[in-house]
């Protein structure tokens, strides 16, 4: 199986996330915006006109998206080059293959961990199947039983997560918990399950989370400053950027 790119190449795309999505008034959003209607601030060339001042316009919803490269995959390959304009079935394609990727995002990362090597001829044949099904033509996409899918993936993923936590002692399960706003700062934390969970705003300065598992937790707002992420797993780069982090940290 190629390599696959699984971070956003905004060059290589037709702003489909500027078009695909609705928009809410809110603190991630300055305007409403109807799904499959291009954003206001989309130009003709398909790039943003406020790019560089996306947070200070109110639009942080789009600083923290990342389409994990489905945007550029569905343009160049799935529809060979074409824009939302001539194939307007790009949008609804969009969130099908960004969940694809971005399973295949969470796959390549198990199979990084070293512990994880009991399931990881597991681990590659799920992403080999989950590129494969990417792969599929836009009518294939659209007949896709996503749900059915995520439900073969995730207890393999959720098993890379226990081998890589297991010598751990004392770790905490936070999976799906409501921990808004929660203080905790300069908690122990090494090897905690924050798996689905709700951090926004929570306070966890100078906690211990190393080794912790942040699949799909929501870390709007988190303040991480001084917090130990040293092996933590399943930690996207937008949920990076939807903390708040110490000023001088790269987030690539």
């Amino acid at each position: 199986m190629p390599e696959r790119e699984l971070h956003a190449d905004c060059a290589r795309c037709a702003a489909l996330c500027c078009v695909a999505p609705a928009f809410a008034k809110s603190s991630d959003f300055a305007i409403d915006k109807p799904a499959g209607t291009p954003c206001r601030n989309l130009g003709g060339d398909f790039r943003c006109t406020i790019h560089e001042r996306l947070d200070a316009s109110g639009f942080h919803g789009c600083v923290v998206f990342d389409c994990f490269g489905a945007g550029q995959r569905l343009t160049q390959e799935t529809f060979s080059g074409a824009d939302w304009r001539q194939r307007p079935e790009m949008l609804a394609a969009l969130p099908v293959m960004r969940q694809l990727h971005e399973l295949m995002w969470y796959l390549t990362e198990a199979t990084k961990l070293d512990e994880a090597h009991p399931v990881r001829g597991k681990l590659r044949d799920a992403l080999a199947r989950t590129d494969h099904l990417a792969a599929g033509s836009p009518e294939e996409l659209a007949a896709l039983d996503l749900d059915a899918h995520r439900r073969r993936v995730n207890p393999l993923l959720q098993r890379a997560s226990e081998l890589a936590r297991a010598g751990i002692k004392g770790r905490k399960d936070h999976r799906g918990a409501n921990l808004i706003g929660r203080r905790m700062r300069g908690a122990g934390l090494r090897g905690a399950s924050f798996r689905g969970a709700l951090l926004i705003g929570a306070d966890l300065r100078d906690a211990d989370l190393r080794r912790a598992d942040f699949t799909g937790a929501d870390l709007r707002g988190a303040d991480l400053r001084g917090a130990d992420l040293t092996g933590a797993l399943f930690l996207t780069d937008s949920q990076r950027r939807a903390a708040i982090l110490p000023a001088d940290r790269t987030i690539s």
